[in-house]
Formats: structure tokens, C-alpha cells, sequence
């Protein structure tokens, strides 16, 4: 069976995820305990692992030791990807980067994120019923809005400044297009992020890479991601927009037979299926779906109990 791991980024996580898994899985709990060491964070605190401002670190944690629940029953995936965030943990779940040095890096990228989007506010949309090109069109006639994320045919994210993002809004609306507001807090994979991206590259350069062990499709080059090029894509990941729909397209043409998102919600389970029409889509965010999912795929459920 050729299985293609998606793993999440923000946007879906929830009030006590991962609590579960901490209290029934022994590997899960062993990975959270040594994500808590690393970073002098108590992650097992449901509090801590909610708190916003340790989101990216909490969802790597929680996806990461999630691949490796999987990893103990189901045969080794084909490729991986992720959005945004989700690479990193798709990276470190292909062990091009070990989990100690995935954490301390999110954490700093999640910091250098934060602080530009302190220095240049900005917001983000959804546009719907709409394809890239009308999209693209649109914001390359108005200042300060950019799009963002490329999903599906016809679902595109947009960014920028808030006065941009308005902008477009009003002219997409004219075209009776569905655009739908995200609660984001900073407009990323859009110029904004110039600080943030600028940062990551100083940071990078004390980071050592490995290849993939497992082929992990990027976002941005919707190329796999090789040590060569890790460092320069991750950087250009900030400022330029996602390629979730080619990445699907890239992975299908393998003949992929089932995806499984990874990590809190099924936003990609969604999308993949607008791409991949007929490729079965499975999500595990949970104790509960952990186990339907390893059920349905065949393995048996110890999950390295012994």
C-alpha cells in the first residue's frame, strides 16, 4: 500500500488535543515529555500546549509523535508533505533534522513570525469558487495583497495588509466570488514576512541538514526537498505562496492509495480530495481516530506497547 502523509499546519488546533494520546500511548507521551525537556516547557499542561504563542511547537510535537504511532503498524509512507508549518514536521518525521533541533528552530520561527507580523500587521482571506488565475489577477491590481496559498482549483488564500486584503475582498465580491476572513494573526508566505524570512536565514545557518529518508514534497518548489536545497526553500517558504494543489498532483501521479493527514483537524483531508478525486483520505488527531485508522488500514492496534 502506498500511503503519502499530510501533515498539519495552524488553523485547526483545539482546546486539549493531544490529551488523550499523552494518557493512553506510551510512545506519545515519551515524545511529548522529551519535547517539554528540550524547550523547558511543560507541553504535558494542557494549558501550556494550548497557549497561541506555543502553537507551532505544540502541533510538531503532536504531529511527530503521532508519525511515530503510525510508523510502529502501517508500512512506511511513500512521500510526506505538509502545509506551511506541516513541513517542518514532515522534515523531522523523514528525519531530515533531528525533533530536538525541529523544536528549538519552529519555536525561533514561530517567534521571528510574530514579531513581523507586530512590525507589519496584515490579514488573510479565503477566495472560493474562484480559480488561481482570477485570483492572481485580481491582486496583482491592487497594492498589498498577495496570494497565499494555492489549495485547489478553486479555493485560493490571499495576504497582505489589512487595507489591501479589504481591497480585494471588494473586488472579488463584484465577480461574485465567496471570500471568507481567516483569524490569523500574521499574513504568511507574502512579503510581510521579509523580517521573518530574513531571520530564518541567520538561523538556518546553524542548523545541519540530512536528506530525507523519505521523500517530502515542498510547498514551495513542489520538488522534493533534498539537503541542497532544504535551507534556501524553507527561507522562501515565508514570502512566497503554498503549492498544496501541485504537491497533490505531483504525489497522486505515484500512485499514491490513501492519504492520512497528521495533527489537529482535516483541512487537508479536504483539499486533497478537490485534487486527488477517488483517493481515500483518512485523519489522526486523536486517540479514537488513531486506532480507526490503523484498524482500517490493517494493522493491529499495540502501537509499541510491549
Amino acid at each position: 500500500m502506498n500511503l503519502c502523509y499530510l501533515f498539519a499546519g495552524q488553523g485547526s488546533q483545539f482546546a486539549n488535543m493531544g490529551q488523550d494520546l499523552y494518557r493512553n500511548e506510551p510512545l506519545y507521551k515519551q515524545i511529548v515529555d522529551s519535547a517539554s525537556e528540550t524547550l523547558d516547557l511543560n507541553l504535558a499542561d494542557h494549558n501550556t500546549f494550548d497557549n497561541p504563542k506555543n502553537t507551532q511547537v505544540a502541533i510538531l510535537t503532536m504531529s511527530y509523535a503521532i508519525s511515530k504511532l503510525l510508523s510502529k503498524q502501517l508500512p512506511t509512507p511513500k512521500a510526506m508533505m505538509g502545509l506551511s508549518l506541516g513541513e517542518y514536521s514532515a522534515l523531522v518525521s523523514s528525519e531530515a533534522l533531528s525533533f530536538a533541533s525541529g523544536l528549538k528552530l519552529v519555536h525561533d520561527r514561530s517567534m521571528y513570525m510574530d514579531e513581523a507580523g507586530e512590525d507589519h500587521p496584515g490579514s488573510m482571506a479565503a477566495v472560493l469558487k474562484a480559480t488561481p488565475d482570477e485570483v492572481t489577477s485580481v491582486c496583482n491590481e491592487i497594492d498589498g495583497v498577495y496570494p497565499a496559498n494555492f489549495n485547489t482549483a478553486k479555493q485560493t488564500v490571499i495576504g497582505g495588509t489589512k487595507e489591501g486584503v479589504k481591497a480585494a475582498k471588494k473586488a472579488l465580491k463584484a465577480q461574485k466570488k465567496i471570500v471568507i476572513p481567516l483569524k490569523v494573526r500574521v499574513a504568511s508566505h507574502t512579503p510581510l514576512m521579509q523580517s521573518a524570512s530574513d531571520k530564518l536565514a541567520k538561523r538556518l545557518e546553524k542548523v545541519t541538514f540530512d536528506n530525507p529518508e523519505v521523500p517530502v514534497i515542498s510547498n514551495t518548489i513542489v520538488k522534493p526537498f533534498t539537503k541542497d536545497n532544504l535551507k534556501d526553500t524553507l527561507v522562501e517558504q515565508l514570502v512566497n505562496p503554498t503549492h498544496f494543489m501541485d504537491d497533490i498532483k505531483a504525489v497522486d501521479s505515484k500512485d499514491i492509495d490513501a492519504f492520512i493527514e497528521i495533527g489537529p483537524g482535516h483541512t487537508l483531508s479536504k483539499l486533497a480530495n478537490k485534487t486527488a478525486k477517488g483517493v481515500p483520505t483518512y485523519h489522526v488527531q486523536d486517540e479514537k481516530s488513531l486506532q480507526e485508522v490503523v484498524s482500517k488500514l490493517g494493522g493491529e492496534l499495540n502501537y509499541g506497547r510491549k
